[in-house]
């Protein structure tokens, strides 16, 4: 499968390496990892044990400046389990506009605060041009 895309090569957002704690459920565990990065379109978890492709899962992402966590679903679109750094690929599905325009407001907040305003601003607006 030399000519199937991954990772950087599908994604259509800027990502931002910003590590936030992520707590979901799988059958009857709950696990807490972390991602490594983020965009408004989704992110990456770091985690030994990523569940399958196609996988929709409910998930809290902890963010720094919130008193309560962000509930979103999210589906496994791509996962690594072995190597530096095994974990899965996450695609986020919003349940309306209103929960993507706070969510995305989020984001561009915690990649400001990251990586400074000036290049946060030429990453999203490179998205918008691209």
């Amino acid at each position: 499968m030399p000519d199937q895309k991954t990772g950087a090569e599908l994604r259509q957002f800027p990502r931002a390496p910003i590590e936030l704690k992520v707590d979901y459920k799988k059958m009857n565990s709950f696990f807490a990892d972390y991602t490594k990065n983020i965009s408004k379109g989704g992110t990456f978890i770091k985690t030994k044990k990523p569940l399958p492709i196609g996988t929709r899962f409910l998930f809290k992402l902890t963010v720094p400046s919130r008193e309560q966590p962000f509930e979103l679903l999210g589906e496994v679109v791509w996962s690594k389990p072995e190597g530096d750094e095994p974990g899965m690929g996450i695609r986020f599905i919003y349940s309306d506009e209103r929960q993507r325009g706070q969510f995305e407001g989020v984001v561009e907040q915690l990649m400001a605060d990251s990586l400074g305003p000036e290049l946060t601003g030429k990453l999203l607006n490179k998205a918008v041009k691209g």
